[in-house]
């Protein structure tokens, strides 16, 4: 199934966009979801119709869903207690009622990619568009799943699952009680769920759209964002250029935001692929409404993201992986290798990739930021490299 993540500043019409951008895939005959992020059902009112906690249809061929994050947080809450009872009772723990439960804070975000995971697991739709929260929370949430999976590893390691009928024994040996079989049950259920949310972010059909109004604030948070995308292996396939200004401004004041917004807009289509949504001198609300500002057609087969090692030790006796990062900046890239992963710092994000299974066998020998490209060297060691013939 096509997936369209769309994100953007705070305030820059993200909703709309996604919203107009579904009823038009609708219109065209394409079976559409929209997933909503927002609590409030601000997408409802974008499209003239109701959304709620259940997949409701908002137009002919168009089906609209918010998650609810509170109801699933709490039957959450109540199989774990469920599950951990022995525990709780040796501890003395009274249980919680499901009326008591409030939603931590992140609930929200979770049912967002459960959300996420079952619509692209469904038979039901050909397009997914998912309205995602302002761009520095959208980039946190497409960096959960992976971080979880990794505390996973490293907290409850697959591989230990083997040894679960020495427990006993090694429970009484080291004096404390070593994990229950229903823990380690539990964290594979969630580790193949948080699997498969980062599969759908992963796969070659999902691309990512950036929604802002053209100026100075909207340039530079383009700028963060993209780069922010491209630590998780996405690039803007569309930047929608949102409420720009027509010809016809109706004074002085217009006519200088209309320059400057003409101006990052040139700037913007040397870099990205630009589509220019007008401003309709109201906020847009209803089929009508969302018509008339044309939406970006929806690419079949969006271009997918690679991250390429190169062999050049016959040149120079190296590898070197390939790590897009446009917009990045030297001075605040940091890298730090940890056994076989390495930790990308790119400013304010932050990611940590299993290293390809060649590059597992060799040094770090150096590494280069030129032309928005990462390039990390790797030096082959020779007691793990096979030598050359």
């Amino acid at each position: 199934m096509r997936t369209i993540l769309i994100t953007g500043p705070g305030g820059s019409g993200r909703t709309t966009v996604a919203a107009a951008t579904a009823l038009e895939a609708a219109r065209r005959g394409t079976r559409t979801l929209v997933l909503g992020a927002d609590r409030t059902d601000t997408l409802g009112a974008v499209l003239g119709v109701p959304t709620g906690t259940t997949p409701a249809e908002a137009a002919p061929g168009l089906t609209a869903w918010r998650p609810d994050a509170d109801a699933r947080f709490r039957e959450d809450l109540v199989a774990f207690q469920d599950r951990a009872a022995g525990a709780l009772d040796l501890l003395g723990a009274a249980r919680l009622d499901p009326e008591e439960v409030t939603p931590l804070p992140g609930a929200g975000e979770l049912a967002l990619l459960r959300a996420l995971r079952d619509a692209a697991l469904s038979d039901a739709y050909d397009l997914l568009v998912v309205d995602l929260p302002p761009a520095p929370q959208a980039l946190a949430l497409l960096a959960l799943p992976g971080e979880l999976r990794r505390y996973l590893r490293r907290l409850l390691p697959p591989e230990r699952q083997a040894a679960r009928a020495l427990r006993p024994v090694l429970g009484r040996l080291a004096g404390v009680p070593m994990p229950a079989e229903w823990l380690y049950e539990t964290a594979a259920r969630w580790n193949v769920e948080l699997a498969a949310v980062e599969a759908v972010i992963a796969d070659r059909a999902t691309s990512a759209w950036l929604v802002a109004e053209p100026g100075p604030a909207g340039a530079d948070a383009v700028r963060s964002a993209a780069t922010g995308l491209a630590l998780h292996s996405l690039r803007p396939e569309v930047l929608v250029a949102n409420r720009v200004l027509t010809d016809d401004a109706p004074d002085a004041w217009f006519a200088g935001l209309l320059a400057q917004q003409r101006k990052t807009v040139e700037e913007w289509r040397g870099v990205y692929g630009v589509h220019v949504v007008p401003h309709l001198g109201r906020d847009p609300r209803g089929a009508e409404d969302l018509a008339a500002l044309a939406a970006p057609a929806v690419n079949a087969a969006p271009g997918p993201v690679e991250w390429p090692v190169t062999d050049r030790r016959a040149e120079d006796g190296v590898l070197v992986w390939h790590i897009p990062l446009p917009g990045a900046i030297r001075d605040e890239l940091d890298l730090v290798r940890r056994g076989d992963e390495l930790a990308v710092t790119v400013g304010s994000f932050r990611r940590i990739v299993p290293l390809p299974s060649a590059l597992r066998r060799c040094t770090v020998s150096g590494a280069a930021l030129r032309e928005g490209e990462l390039r990390i060297r790797f030096a082959p060691d020779p007691e793990l490299w096979p030598p050359r013939v």
